[in-house]
């Protein structure tokens, strides 16, 4: 009786051992998926699958990010997590940990998919800025509709086709941010901009207090990520200037990581904007001087501050 107890101790005692090795090795189960990023937020990234949905990816220090390259996607290239942006197509392979969160060991992306991704990233912001022009406008129509109120008896009709525009401008303005969704989704708590001369790159050493400022002040913002956008006035040839701008967002963005010792994992791939969004006028040397400049944003996913004045 008693060694027939003794094996049945036994045999239980093998029977957890083996599903305990068997759940340890689960959690090292390598995954591999694939996916659009539909948002960043520091450390973390959403991806959309191609079942419509979605899973947080957890990025480390670890985390190798490539680029493949040529005709049969043999080369990769080496990048940093900067590159992984809102509209990338990517594959993840990694492993889940105790948690079940799915822990990014490669990301790897296509060069031409970076492209597009950037080309989206420009377009939205420019989308964003004339969205906000719009806004201006229908704030400024408001307010003249305040005063028209006191005369409301003899300009009823005038103010009935004013409200009706008002109203389609709106609803017009309100469809295209809905559009854009999370990839636009973003408040702008602050920025400082860098101003270079004619043709130069070189960050005048006056603009580090600044940045380094910004940076502090961002770290205190929870779930805040930093763009940078790199622009050029339109005199010269426009492949030259492209790359005046991104050089100028190159070089601000290394003072950011070296000097304000602001985290990879919060950084936006830097924007080279090229002559794009002009705000001097480049037949006058004070207006090109004023597009000659890098833009320092730092931003905070709306979803994030939703959720900490929720708690």
């Amino acid at each position: 009786m008693r060694r027939y107890q003794s094996i049945r101790t036994i045999a239980i005692t093998l029977a957890l051992v083996v599903v305990g090795v068997s759940s340890r090795a689960s959690f090292c189960e390598s995954v591999k998926v694939e996916g659009v990023i539909k948002a960043r937020n520091g450390d973390t990234m959403t991806v959309q699958l191609s079942t419509q949905s979605e899973i947080i990816i957890l990025l480390t220090d670890t985390t190798q990010v490539g680029q493949v390259e040529g005709m049969f996607k043999a080369r990769r290239k080496n990048m940093t997590m900067a590159a992984l942006i809102p509209g990338l197509e990517v594959k993840v392979e990694g492993n889940y940990d105790e948690d079940r969160k799915l822990v990014a060991n490669k990301v790897s992306f296509k060069g031409n998919d970076l492209e597009d991704a950037e080309k989206i990233q420009a377009g939205l912001h420019e989308t964003k800025v004339q969205n906000q022009e719009q806004q201006a406008e229908l704030e400024k129509q408001n307010e003249a509709l305040k005063a028209h109120n006191e005369e409301l008896q003899k300009q009823q009709a005038q103010l009935t086709e004013q409200q009706q525009k008002i109203a389609a401008n709106k609803a017009a303005v309100d469809a295209a941010i809905a559009r854009f969704g999370q990839l636009d989704d973003y408040y702008i708590f602050d920025e400082v901009t860098v101003y270079f001369a004619n043709g130069k790159t070189k960050v005048d050493p006056k603009y580090n207090p600044q940045l380094i400022e910004l940076a502090q002040k961002a770290a205190k913002i929870q779930g805040y990520m930093i763009q940078v956008e790199g622009y050029a006035s339109s005199v010269g040839s426009a492949a030259l200037n492209q790359k005046l701008s991104q050089d100028r967002a190159a070089n601000v963005t290394n003072i950011l990581l070296q000097q304000a010792h602001v985290s990879l994992t919060r950084m936006l791939a830097p924007g080279a904007m090229g002559e794009s969004n002009q705000v001097g006028n480049d037949k006058t040397a004070e207006g090109q001087a004023e597009n000659r400049r890098v833009v320092v944003r730092v931003l905070q996913n709306k979803g994030v501050a939703g959720s900490v004045t929720g708690q």
